[in-house]
């Protein structure tokens, strides 16, 4: 009989393999077999069960990427219930909404919690229960609830329109589609699965249930942002992977920095934005993986709805890499305002159909009409991406923007309007705008504020920094802008409107002290004098001043601004995790000196990261 429950689909290699390794950690050495995953998974759902927890609840999860939250997943689905992973980074106040608008009754977290999970009366709803994952047998008897496929297994909160999150509700039948005969990542028993995403990104549905369905091993790994570059592919591996997800602007910038980081992996998927066609040929080029995958998909549709491998033959001809082609059990369409096919070749909203389509938006039944709906021809269901692209000739589909105002940063999808509500709610802006400049690893938002007059406290020049100060308590790290323009007046078009095109084209425009290139603002911002290039090739590890020679360079090639001054800021210049990475491992192979992407995130200036650089020996990079 087909199972219709994932937590099913694992049971059965429960009994098949029980000795085989179902998680590990590579840092800490734990581990766990299918047998023992499974025995401690029965402990949660009988808790679980014993706290009123029943088929169809929400349970949120506190916890950060780990071997205990593989056992919370499974234990949760065990018990009838859907599980809602929370983001370790967001602000606390962002997570007690989430946590409130679940329902739930009870939120699991880790043994011996650590930072905002040890401290969850802080900021938890007073009526849901903290409840620690058990690590003995409660006593309890193990649920075993009738269970379709159509209940839910997880819900993921995304970046919302209205400036309020919104829960994507995905079914067990999504997530067995994903994970089943999957013909963007072939998994089998024995293999080893990288697990390495933010547990709050849907990524982490591929890692987990693809590799657990397939009788393969979770593999826990820091994030290649977490250790310097070739620590991590050290740890890729010796750690035998032989699956990996990264997001694009990941793998771009380890294809910049470490082109062969992928060698012996036997498939490399990424996804979440456009993908660099010459970041794929560098590695392509380089000691490449077995299998290079471009994998598309909106959270509502289930990790991935399209796949394309990418090969010199398959990227022959081609100036832009494709999305692909659909998943198993997956229908793509091309469709226009009228939900009609358009002509291949023609441009159309795709459309995502099958088994992989989410229920809709937790408690958002307007929201879920409008962007879930019904073919008028055929009666299927499809999810409108709001996606725009085209048929190429070899059947693929190829993307090129959006309908609306959503955009991919880093991974994370954004709605660029959720920031601009935030703005103007927090009483010091009476109009914002934010968009997102660059491509690739050098992408950032940026956003155009005009100050409220009735607005007491932060000067102009300090209301950048007030508002990155406030939107911190509300927004995730990755939503907030790394550069405020303060506006004197609001520029409109001729429809009254007003005219981003004019807004965008003010960051062209230098000011005092303020390079051409992305930049603080002049009126929030440290200056940015110009200095003298140096050659960080031959700029010496020891010394202040060559360090700081050497580091302005990098800085600019990095950042791409003409001047770096002692005192800018690197995350004021524009800067974020993915690029301190890119810093970290230049100023290894540049000046032998090991520093991490953290370093070069939390010191203030240029000039002390210098100094931090010129005092740190040698010998410290092996």
């Amino acid at each position: 009989m087909a199972a219709v429950g994932v937590h099913e689909v694992v049971a059965r290699w429960v009994e098949r393999e029980p000795d085989a390794c179902a998680v590990r950690e590579a840092e800490t050495g734990r581990s766990l077999t299918y047998r023992e995953l499974w025995l401690r998974s029965g402990w949660l759902a009988a808790e679980l069960a014993g706290r009123g927890v029943r088929r169809g609840d929400l349970v949120p999860v506190a916890q950060d990427r780990s071997l205990d939250l593989i056992v919370t997943f499974l234990g949760i689905l065990r018990c009838g219930a859907a599980y809602l992973p929370l983001d370790g980074l967001a602000p606390t106040s962002r997570l007690a909404g989430i946590v409130g608008e679940s329902g739930a009754r009870v939120i699991v977290r880790a043994p011996g919690p650590t930072g905002r999970w040890a401290d969850l009366a802080a900021w938890l709803p007073a009526d849901v229960e903290p409840l620690d994952l058990p690590e003995r047998d409660p006593g309890l008897p193990v649920p075993a609830p009738a269970a379709d496929r159509d209940d839910p297994a997880y819900v993921n909160f995304t970046s919302g329109s209205t400036g309020r999150p919104k829960g994507v509700v995905v079914p067990h039948r999504a997530v067995l589609r994903l994970a089943l005969r999957a013909l963007f990542c072939t998994v089998e028993p024995g293999d080893r699965v990288a697990s390495s995403a933010n547990p709050a990104f849907d990524a982490t549905t591929f890692e987990v249930w693809n590799a657990l369905c397939g009788g393969a091993t979770v593999v826990v790994l820091p994030s290649v942002t977490e250790l310097p570059m070739d620590d991590w592919a050290e740890l890729v591996r010796t750690e035998r992977v032989d699956a990996l997800f990264l997001t694009t602007s990941l793998f771009h910038t380890v294809a910049r920095e470490n082109a062969d980081a992928f060698a012996g992996v036997g498939t490399v998927v990424v996804g979440g934005e456009q993908l660099e066609l010459g970041a794929v040929r560098r590695v392509l080029a380089a000691r490449a993986p077995g299998r290079l995958v471009n994998g598309y998909g909106p959270t509502e549709t289930t990790t991935f709805a399209a796949y394309f491998d990418c090969t010199e033959e398959s990227l022959a001809g081609l100036d832009r890499v494709p999305v692909g082609f659909p998943l198993q059990e997956t229908s793509l369409h091309l469709l226009d305002a009228g939900l009609n096919e358009v002509a291949p070749g023609e441009t159309g909203e795709l459309c995502v159909g099958g088994p992989g389509v989410a229920l809709g938006y937790l408690a958002r039944p307007e929201l879920t009409a409008e962007r879930f709906v019904t073919l008028p021809r055929t009666g299927e269901r499809i999810y409108r991406t709001g996606d725009t692209g085209r048929l190429l000739p070899s059947g693929a589909v190829e993307l090129f923007g959006r309908t609306d105002r959503q955009v991919k940063l880093r991974g994370f999808r954004i709605e660029l309007e959720e920031i601009e509500r935030a703005a103007t709610a927090s009483g010091l802006a009476d109009a914002a705008f934010v968009e997102k400049v660059g491509e690739g690893p050098a992408a950032s938002l940026v956003g155009f504020v005009l100050p409220s007059p009735e607005a007491t406290g932060p000067s102009r020049a300090e209301l950048p920094e007030a508002l990155r100060h406030r939107l911190g308590e509300t927004l995730p790290g990755y939503m907030l802008p790394a550069r405020w323009v303060v506006l004197d007046r609001v520029p409109f078009g001729s429809t009254g409107k007003a005219d981003r095109a004019r807004l965008l084209a003010l960051l062209d425009a230098p000011g005092p002290g303020t390079p051409a290139a992305p930049s603080t603002d002049p009126a929030a911002g440290p200056s940015t004098a110009a200095a003298p290039p140096a050659d960080p090739g031959s700029a010496p590890a020891s010394g202040h001043a060559a360090a700081l020679a050497a580091l302005q360079e990098i800085w600019r090639d990095v950042l791409g601004t003409d001047a770096v001054a002692p005192d800018a800021n690197f995350i004021d210049l524009g800067g974020n995790s993915i690029l301190a990475m890119q810093v970290a491992v230049r100023v290894r192979r540049h000046l032998d000196v090991r520093v991490d992407a953290g370093a070069v995130l939390l010191t203030d200036s240029l000039d002390e990261l210098a100094a931090h650089v010129a005092s740190t020996p040698l010998a410290a990079a092996p």
